[in-house]
């Protein structure tokens, strides 16, 4: 069932890094002919960060703008949650960080990061909302921010041509217009190797093989398999969000999908009623951001002034794991 929440987008805002990546640039790191990373994977260019703009630095200046915008004391947030698809680090959290960064390192403002990798900002606004309704908060700063190109194994294109770096922030307020939103995740742990970053964690550890540790420090993926194990419950998945919502394909208004690939893409506009129109597509351009993909989106969309009230929105997507995850809401 959906329910019905009151809440705001008070303001938002994004990060892209100063460095820009053509294809031909991406043609010649991964050994392909020229021209074959526009060609087979319909990329532009990328946004790669430099040593300094690290994920904190970039989610707290998309943070800022959001802060800028919503007229907001940054004191005056409740809750800053950290929707990243990588951490800067494993201890502490990327929201801590970013808390330090704004200068609120002092306020004792709660801060939490929540991973879904992919899918980490479509949790992280349903935790938000969630908050709201439950009485905890009432103004909430949500950031997402990632660095793929940190991680990337060049000698294998589609896992790493696929990828931009950036990040996107949104102040959420508690009062607001009531918005009906239907909210759906679903997991299936067997596909769990067809997308993989082993080190970070406490499973590897550098001094009982460090040529391996390093080896296995690259992001790892398995195209065709991640496709398999999504593309094939992925029907069933979005009839059953739009169930319910109580609507259909054609009544939504504005899709906001996580930005995996042109491919996906693709195959997510048609299986939508007029979907190449109303589908954000900026992965050209930007790229798979990991988890900020979904907001940097949203955001654009929101600045093109897309998100009509009274219309229906889908952001939907997939992550690592893998996941399934989509929320319609009623502006």
């Amino acid at each position: 069932m959906d329910e019905t929440r009151s809440f705001s987008i008070a303001g938002s805002g994004t990060y892209l890094p100063r460095r820009e990546v053509s294809a031909s640039e991406l043609d010649e790191l991964t050994g392909q002919a020229a021209g074959a990373t526009a060609e087979r994977f319909g990329v532009v260019k990328r946004h790669w960060a430099d040593q300094d703009e690290t994920s904190s630095y970039m989610g707290a200046v998309a943070a800022q703008q959001a802060l800028d915008e919503a007229g907001w004391d940054p004191s005056s947030i409740d809750v800053i949650i950290g929707a990243c698809g990588v951490m800067e680090q494993p201890i502490p959290g990327t929201s801590l960080l970013i808390q330090r960064r704004l200068g609120l390192g002092d306020s004792g403002i709660t801060c939490f990061d929540v991973n879904a990798t992919c899918l980490s900002f479509l949790q992280a606004f349903d935790r938000a909302l969630a908050g709201f309704a439950l009485g905890e908060w009432r103004r909430a700063l949500v950031v997402s921010a990632d660095i793929a190109s940190a991680a990337l194994d060049f000698s294998e294109p589609e896992a790493s041509v696929l990828f931009g770096d950036g990040a996107a922030a949104f102040a959420l307020e508690a009062e607001g217009p009531h918005h009906r939103i239907a909210h759906s995740f679903r997991s299936y742990g067997d596909a769990s190797e067809a997308c993989k970053l082993e080190v970070g964690g406490t499973r590897l550890r550098p001094s009982d093989d460090l040529e391996d540790f390093l080896a296995r420090a690259k992001f790892q993926m398995d195209g065709p398999e991640v496709f398999r194990a999504t593309s094939r419950r992925f029907p069933t998945f979005l009839q059953e969000l739009l169930g319910k919502a109580g609507t259909s394909v054609e009544g939504l208004s504005l899709v906001v999908p996580h930005q995996a690939s042109a491919a996906a893409l693709e195959h997510l506009k048609r299986c939508l009623a007029d979907g190449h129109r109303k589908t954000v597509d900026i992965f050209a351009n930007i790229g798979n951001q990991i988890a900020t993909s979904m907001p940097f989106a949203l955001h654009r969309a929101r600045m093109d002034e897309r998100l009509t009230p009274g219309e229906q929105t889908l952001l939907i997507g997939t992550s690592a794991g893998v996941s399934l995850g989509g929320s319609v809401i009623r502006w």
